[in-house]
């Protein structure tokens, strides 16, 4: 077979793989060793297997991954979260649904220190899901305003995601940071006024809010302070210039920590909280070992050009190119995590959308936000799955 065919074998082998539920790293693993080995030879493929996951462990970019995951756990098992529902509790307070918009609400402040859907889905859901559960709000309201507040965590900077985007399409990060960050508010807003909207046509899905003064109001600001300061700190450090984003995932890390001790953490809550993160941090890394290694398979066989002149060949518009890559990512995100989602298809993809001069950046927040839907759309929502894990 000519290494195109191989190419292709193997990514419809890839896509079985997924099907029959076998672990996404593994699979990309399996894929880009045995088609690597297929391509050129196995003695390169050995030489690959044992070169890829040294150059992915001390690539120094990477570092900012388990910073990241570092401060949204430090956040979860510092009683921060508790902290931020009960401040936007008090901020929405009186107003009909109002524990649901402040769920959404805590779900976009916490999502710019967790930088994960999943851990931000996760941990709201344990503070906020409870609580509206006592205040008599209808299920589908409650987990579902949880749901969809939660894929925020992957759009609003810091995120994990476009961190890997970045890294992966060689391009600034901090570029897309400053592009995530207006769509990811915006997404927020829009939630809110669903909610309300909602909350208004249905009115027996939430009871009104408890009343709140203006003073309670504005005291409950406080409790978003610790997010703020550790928001800004990053995010105006990384664009001022102050440090590179790697140095600002650490030195959030360490404020987050300095946080964590002040509000009571001690030896076991962060033993809990470095063997949480170490787990999360190795399940990103062996990804990222299979998507280099599934990288090198798709290089050698040369699909990502055979697919370009292809879809040059089309003579589809841009529009109608970009449609298309969105439909792909809008159904593989019912079934797929959005990194392992984006770890296997943005090698692929990134040569197409270069070719046509659709500009990477504003490509990599489309993809994202179409990446977030995918999260909360059945049949296989991931957001979805983490909320029913919550409450069965």
């Amino acid at each position: 077979m000519t290494p195109e065919m191989i190419g292709f074998v193997g990514m419809g082998l890839l896509l079985v793989l997924l099907a029959l539920r076998v672990p996404v790293a593994l699979c990309m693993l399996l894929v880009g060793f045995f088609g690597f080995a297929n391509v050129i030879s196995f003695d390169a493929a050995f030489a690959m297997a044992k070169s890829v996951p040294l150059d992915v462990l001390t690539n120094y970019d990477f570092s900012a991954i388990p910073m990241f995951i570092f401060m949204g756990v430090l956040a979860s098992h510092s009683g921060m979260a508790g902290s931020l529902f009960d401040a936007s509790r008090k901020m929405f307070g009186g107003w009909r649904g109002g524990m649901a918009i402040a769920a959404v609400s805590s779900c976009g402040v916490f999502s710019a220190i967790s930088g994960s859907s999943l851990a931000t889905a996760s941990t709201m859901s344990r503070v906020a899901l409870p609580e509206m559960e006592r205040g008599g709000y209808a299920p589908t309201l409650a987990t579902g305003a949880l749901a969809a507040g939660g894929t925020l965590g992957i759009m609003i900077p810091p995120s994990i995601a476009l961190l890997l985007y970045a890294i992966l399409t060689e391009q600034s990060v901090g570029d897309m940071f400053a592009a995530g960050l207006i769509p990811g508010l915006m997404g927020l807003v829009f939630y809110i006024i669903t909610v309300s909207i909602v909350v208004k046509l249905k009115p027996d899905v939430a009871a009104p809010s408890e009343p709140t003064t203006l003073k309670q109001k504005l005291q409950a600001i406080t409790g978003l302070a610790p997010f703020g300061g550790v928001f800004v700190l990053i995010v105006f450090g990384i664009y001022g210039g102050l440090f590179t984003p790697t140095e600002g995932a650490s030195i959030g890390a360490f404020a987050t920590l300095l946080y964590a001790l002040a509000k009571g953490m001690r030896g076991r809550g962060l033993w809990d909280a470095t063997q949480e993160t170490l787990a999360l941090s190795a399940i990103v890394f062996f990804m990222l070992v299979g998507a280099e290694t599934l990288g090198y398979f798709i290089s050698a066989s040369r699909i990502s050009f055979t697919i370009t002149e292809y879809v040059s060949g089309l003579g589809l518009s841009n529009l109608g190119v970009l449609l298309c890559m969105l439909l792909l990512y809008f159904v593989l995100g019912c079934f797929m995590d959005a990194i392992a989602m984006l770890l296997i298809t943005v090698p692929v993809v990134y040569p197409i959308i270069t070719s046509i001069g659709i500009d990477p950046v504003w490509f990599g927040i489309i993809t994202v936000l179409t990446v977030e839907l995918g999260l909360i759309t059945p049949p296989v929502g991931m957001n979805v799955f983490v909320i029913k894990a919550t409450a069965p």
